[in-house]
């Protein structure tokens, strides 16, 4: 593996942690949590910008999530499990990068 598939793999890592976290938060209390919800969220949008040099076998998967997140990250509330499932996914797709 070389160094920048390595960061990239680490930012996935990182995406599939916060995903993690913020479903974490929302499914124990929204209301409680909802600073941190949306700070992790502005991260998470950060560490996507920075995504790049996709395996061919890895890009269907993030196209996927890419095209999810928005709606998950504008309704937060109601998609805690979709966010701790797409950590998931992308925490096990992440062998192919």
């Amino acid at each position: 593996m070389t160094d920048m598939n390595d960061t990239t793999k680490q930012t996935v890592m990182d995406i599939a942690m916060n995903l993690h976290r913020i479903g974490g938060w929302v499914a124990d209390d929204f209301k409680k949590n909802e600073k941190k919800i949306y700070i992790f969220i502005k991260n998470t949008d950060e560490y996507i910008t920075t995504i790049q040099n996709l395996g061919d076998k890895f890009k269907p998967t993030w196209s996927n999530f890419i095209n999810v997140y928005p709606n998950f990250k504008n309704d937060p509330r109601n998609n805690a499990e979709n966010l701790m499932t797409w950590g998931n996914i992308l925490t096990h797709r992440s062998k192919f990068l």
